[in-house]
């Protein structure tokens, strides 16, 4: 078990920069996976990226809407999300989330939650 919380949302213009950060604590064993996720309103939640932590072989995932935009990295008990280049469609409520037997795009494979962090992005 593991809890999560997010922080650094905030309101940007489009062009500009944040990182999001979230907290991990309250565990035993470092999760397998960790992620960012995000909701807008009106729309399905979405991956926006994952790394898996294995400790031989690292990876990580990005949505093509994010890809060369955002970069995921985690250190300690901490997971980043740089996000560059933002754009008006990013905004919505980003999610960190964590599993210890699964890692994928798919909010349903996820079975650890934050509460969430609000990025607003305005053109």
């Amino acid at each position: 078990q593991v809890q999560l919380v997010e922080s650094g949302g905030g309101s940007v213009q489009a062009g500009g920069s944040l990182r999001l950060s979230c907290a991990a604590s309250r565990y035993t064993y470092t999760p397998y996976c960790m992620g960012w996720f995000r909701q807008a309103p009106g729309k399905e939640r979405e991956g926006v990226a994952i790394i898996n932590l294995d400790l031989i072989n690292t990876r990580t995932t990005y949505s093509d809407s994010v890809k060369g935009r955002f970069t995921i990295s985690k250190d300690k008990d901490t997971l980043y999300l740089q996000m560059n280049s933002l754009k008006p469609e990013d905004t919505a409520t980003y999610y960190c989330a964590a599993d210890y037997a699964r890692c994928s795009m798919l909010s349903d494979n996820m079975a650890y939650w934050g509460k969430g962090t609000l990025v607003t992005i305005s053109s």
